[in-house]
């Protein structure tokens, strides 16, 4: 009888974290992962070279998509699912794609797939949209706002960012997303929040885990911050700090993407 020498492992892939807050949310989604996907390895990449040499200067080494992959070809794996933790199939999710292809051709694993970000099909979309009002505070009022702020790109994938926002206002009109870079960035959304009518904005991160963008660039005390651009403007803040690969409703999709991945294997 033939033993198979079929070795199956799973990369998850994310921008990466150096908070402890981003760390111990990743960390619990791998549990995850283990729990649904139970007997395969679980790894991660991050996509940051920037964040790779923070955690690196910090003394904790993490790799690239293509060496981790590298990585895994030399320890024997043969076929590996590549998750990635993107919201939009932007930039990074493009390069990612780019160092899955690179690292077969290096000696990286032979068979390998790539799972979609959090909006890739058209599916997708309806999903995503009842995520953002399922995790809602429980403390948000039927007057009150919400402003979701995702990191945005100068790319064709953040047609996203606006397909979602307009799924999200049909199914709660007082739901906005905005975007650190791009056009849906704070200063533009100011005015809709005044047509709204509005006194109180809560201030939520359409990030996968809490770093600086959400910790500084979100909620930060600075003038530029968006909270403090709402409050300039009139309005009540109030700001929680959750990624959303910590939500249910978020990482089910992650994880029916991955299954997807799995099966493109066999």
């Amino acid at each position: 009888m033939k033993v198979s020498s079929d070795k199956t492992g799973i990369l998850l892939a994310a921008f990466g974290s150096a908070s402890p807050l981003g760390e111990k949310a990743l960390a619990l989604f791998a549990q995850r992962v283990k729990k649904d996907f139970p007997g395969i390895p679980v790894r991660w990449a991050f996509t940051s070279d920037r964040m790779r040499s923070r955690l690196a200067a910090a003394g904790k080494k993490t790799d690239s998509v293509k060496k981790a992959l590298c990585r895994m070809g030399f320890e024997r794996y043969t076929h590996v699912a590549v998750q990635s933790l993107h919201l939009i199939p932007g930039k990074e999710y493009e390069a990612l794609c780019e160092e899955v292809a690179s690292a077969a051709r290096e000696g990286g694993p032979k068979h390998t797939a790539v799972g979609l970000p959090l909006l890739h099909e058209e599916a997708d979309l309806s999903r995503v949209a009842e995520a953002l009002l399922r995790h809602l505070p429980e403390e948000r009022k039927a007057d009150e706002a919400v402003v979701y702020m995702g990191h945005g790109a100068w790319h064709s994938g953040a047609a996203g960012y606006q397909a979602l926002s307009e799924a999200a206002a049909a199914r709660d009109g007082g739901i906005f997303i905005g975007t650190l870079e791009g056009e849906r960035r704070i200063k533009s959304l100011l005015p809709d929040l005044a047509r709204a009518g509005t006194k109180t904005v809560w201030l939520l991160p359409l990030l996968s885990v809490i770093g600086k963008h959400a910790e500084k660039d979100m909620a930060g005390e600075h003038p530029e911050s968006w909270r403090s651009q709402i409050t300039a403007a009139g309005f009540t803040c109030r700001s929680r700090l959750v990624g959303t690969v910590e939500y249910e409703g978020f990482a089910q999709i992650w994880l029916e993407h991955l299954a997807a991945a799995l099966q493109q294997l066999r």
